[in-house]
């Protein structure tokens, strides 16, 4: 296969670790990473020839249009995470920019990074997340339904993440996996409780699996004619879904924590909570304990294309955090519980 070039930006967060790290131990492309800050790089890029860093912010992109007009693929998994101004400029702007800059005739995909937060449970446009979600949430949205407008936008292949676990000594910890250890710190609590959500969730090597993956073996061109974009081409980025009872009882198995009886935490108990110790909620927040199941309809994991993934149940995400099994904890990897869409 005749090696591409390709630009990956984000290289220094989390998800961008793994792929970058894939990209240059797996394969043979030519490979460009945009990193503001190359000493956050945590993995070896002069570990073979081909491997260009571009020392600059996303903000400043039209600087590299040149460079940019000859490239076979763009992986696009830089993102700001705060500060309205700043994610907007990111998330958006400077985003759009880049694929403008793009040549659709010498450019064979562009894999764009949003977050399942933006979807609802059939895939589709989630409008309240554009309405009450997150700074970077709502950035996500506004950068999703402008797509279409673009040159390039028959070639875009948007992966969006669920729950993203991941990082070591060498890789910054997802938001996600930096709180294991307060989860089980707490579990002794929340054995006590039920709660009606469910979810998913990836590890960033998987993912890394993933992208490897559509970088050898580009989706068909989409046609992006409706106003709903559902002809675009979405992957949906997580293993089955997991509701949070199951997650507690696997959790409990594996640190040998019985449960007894559990209390229904139900809507209206939150809110008396919530109203008892005086907790502020965003919007987003609210929204989220009323929505509960944010699930998606056929979610893309190396084990659907083929691969052996790395991290496919909670009780590999306790043990690739370095959290000690219980001897004897009797844990027992069950099918994931299916529940309807409502």
């Amino acid at each position: 296969m005749t090696p591409k070039r390709i630009l990956l930006t984000g290289a220094s967060g989390c998800i961008g670790h793994y792929i970058a790290e894939a990209l240059i131990q797996e394969t043979e492309h030519e490979l460009y990473l945009l990193v503001r800050n190359p000493d956050k790089l945590g993995f070896d890029y002069e570990a073979r020839p081909g491997v260009t860093i571009l020392q600059a912010d996303l903000r400043q992109i039209e600087r590299f249009a040149d460079l940019l007009k000859t490239m076979n693929m763009a992986i696009l998994a830089a993102t700001a995470w705060g500060g309205q101004q700043e994610t907007f400029d990111v998330n958006v702007v400077k985003t759009m920019r880049l694929m403008e800059l793009l040549d659709p005739s010498v450019c064979e995909q562009v894999i764009y990074f949003s977050t399942a937060s933006v979807l609802d449970r059939n895939n589709q446009i989630l409008r309240e997340s554009g309405q009450l979600g997150t700074e970077y949430i709502r950035s996500k949205y506004q950068c999703l339904v402008q797509l279409p407008k673009l040159a390039i936008a028959p070639k875009i292949t948007t992966v969006f993440p669920t729950l993203v676990l991941g990082g070591d000594a060498n890789k910054p910890y997802s938001h996600i996996s930096s709180g294991i250890r307060d989860v089980v710190k707490w579990v002794d609590l929340i054995r006590w409780f039920k709660a009606d959500a469910s979810f998913h969730f990836i590890h960033g090597r998987d993912i890394a699996q993933v992208v490897r993956y559509l970088v050898d073996h580009p989706p068909e061109p989409a046609w992006f004619g409706e106003p709903d974009m559902q002809s675009t081409r979405r992957l949906v980025l997580g293993n089955a879904p997991l509701t949070v009872n199951q997650a507690v009882e696997e959790v409990c198995a594996y640190l040998g924590k019985k449960i007894y009886f559990r209390i229904p935490l139900s809507p209206w108990l939150a809110d008396i909570l919530i109203v008892l110790f005086r907790i502020q909620m965003a919007a987003w927040d609210r929204f989220s304990m009323s929505y509960r199941h944010f699930t998606y309809q056929n979610p893309i994991n190396p084990a659907t294309l083929g691969l052996e993934p790395y991290c496919k149940t909670l009780t590999d995400v306790l043990r690739i955090s370095g959290i000690r099994e219980a001897k004897n904890s009797g844990v027992v990897r069950s099918e994931p519980e299916v529940r309807e869409n409502s």
